[in-house]
């Protein structure tokens, strides 16, 4: 990108919009859970976000992905449960189900995710306040004070004793001057998709098309016989059926057909665009991504109504409100977890969930991704969620302190939200003890967590 040309703004007074004991900026999987988990007791909880709505990536269309292990038992408890519970009473959410390819997949309804999004942080009393940008930070040394928004009211301040990052690209710790990295060794990161919806699908003729001609519809990972016993899944492969797409001229950006179920009758997500190239933290770039994301969605919408059996009478219903960002900035903490953290199962005394997705890398280049699964679950350490240097801050979501091959793994939305529950639990101990969150007692903070029902792996569930 060409050098910006630079001017000198005039110094002024900035007003203070409010002051809180704890801010989490980011409405999204970890933002919701991290604002719940920190408020109570007369702790004061902000929460910040540039949108009309809360959930952030759970109203795109995607399934929740990684509530179970490999080994099929639940590892992401907690609060995280407690929200699908919530979609559950609205009929908003499926059960946790097992997938041959992702561990589980969780349906929800995006527009009631916003809903209850809402009024779950109105319930724990946490101030949500939508429309602001963060834009800057106030920094006294090395501590972090506040965060600087920009809305309609112009610049403004939020102070805050405690602020959780969960922007997922890791805004307010770049602005505090912690050190980050943006994609593999050459810079390159996971290209972003953006998601569409088809309704008036016949999903059942889809279904028993591949579970019958499994030589015609080859999934990946997935066997025949997942798709004779589920009339809700997910469908990735159709190689073949794409190949003669393109032999019939299609342009099709992926190796891939990617397609999920809703949960309402005949309605089917599909997950197929892919913009390489896409800077999610650069506005010209995403500007980039959506125009070519829109594009890209004709010629898919064209492909399978042609070419894939269910989709002869399929109509467009919806766009994704935004694109699927899968990777930006990560901070570098206290610790950097690696790709072989996760595939040896390594153990940390100072965990804070586990999870177990695999290794999902969407390849910079090209069209199609890698999977490397570790066989059971790992840990991620607090550690990670800690960056160097400045206090007063946490990070929680994709943008903790990994490798680009462990992130991802971690970026998915159900270990999202356990990293937003340890996130602010531990916000709320840090004002308890009038500490910085990088000092408090980690096994305090583990303690608090079984509490509430988090999983911390079967030895913690035996010693409570």
């Amino acid at each position: 990108m060409e050098k910006l040309k630079t001017i000198m703004e005039p110094a002024r007074q900035t007003p203070v919009r409010m002051e809180v004991d704890v801010l989490v900026v980011g409405g999204g999987p970890a933002g919701i859970m991290a604002a719940q988990a920190a408020s109570g007791d007369g702790v004061r909880v902000a929460l910040i976000d540039n949108r009309s709505f809360v959930g952030g990536n759970m109203t795109i269309g995607l399934p929740i992905l990684g509530f179970l292990g490999q080994k099929g038992n639940q590892i992401i408890k907690g609060l995280p449960q407690k929200f699908i519970d919530r979609l559950k009473e609205v009929n908003a959410a499926s059960e946790h189900r097992p997938c041959p390819l992702h561990m589980s997949l969780t349906l929800v309804e995006p527009e009631a995710v916003k809903n209850i999004g809402l009024k779950v942080l109105e319930e724990a009393g946490v101030k949500v306040l939508l429309y602001v940008f963060s834009a800057g930070v106030v920094m006294d040394g090395n501590e972090l004070k506040g965060v600087i928004i920009e809305s309609k009211s112009g610049r403004e301040v939020i102070l805050a004793k405690t602020i959780v990052d969960c922007t997922g690209d890791a805004d307010v710790a770049f602005r505090a001057g912690v050190e980050c990295d943006q994609g593999n060794e050459l810079g390159g990161v996971q290209p972003p998709t953006l998601m569409f919806c088809m309704g008036s699908v016949d999903t059942e003729k889809l279904r028993v098309s591949i579970a019958k001609e499994p030589r015609t519809y080859l999934t990946d990972f997935i066997p025949a016989e997942y798709f004779g016993q589920n009339n809700q899944f997910i469908v990735v492969g159709l190689r073949s059926v794409m190949q003669k797409a393109r032999e019939a001229g299609f342009n099709l950006p992926v190796e891939r057909t990617i397609l999920i179920t809703g949960l309402r009758e005949g309605e089917i997500w599909v997950n197929m665009s892919r913009v390489n190239g896409v800077d999610g933290t650069d506005p010209e770039s995403l500007t980039f991504g959506e125009m070519e994301g829109r594009r890209q969605v004709q010629e898919i919408q064209r492909y399978l109504k042609e070419f894939v059996p269910g989709f002869e009478e399929a109509v467009f219903t919806k766009m994704a409100p935004f694109l699927g960002i899968r990777e930006t900035r990560r901070i570098v903490g206290n610790y950097v977890l690696t790709a072989e953290d996760l595939l040896d199962q390594r153990r940390f005394e100072d965990a804070i969930a586990v999870a177990s997705y695999p290794l999902d890398i969407h390849h910079p280049e090209g069209g199609d991704c890698t999977l490397t699964w570790c066989g059971d679950s790992y840990d991620i350490p607090y550690r990670s969620l800690v960056p160097q240097k400045v206090k007063n801050l946490l990070v929680a979501g994709r943008s903790i302190s990994t490798t680009h091959e462990a992130m991802s793994a971690i970026r998915v939305m159900a270990p999202c939200m356990a990293m937003g529950e340890a996130a602010g639990r531990a916000a709320k101990l840090a004002i308890k003890h009038q500490v910085s969150p990088g000092d408090i007692d980690v096994d305090e903070l583990r303690t608090e967590l079984l509490k509430h029902d988090v999983y911390l792996g079967e030895e913690e569930k035996i010693n409570r």
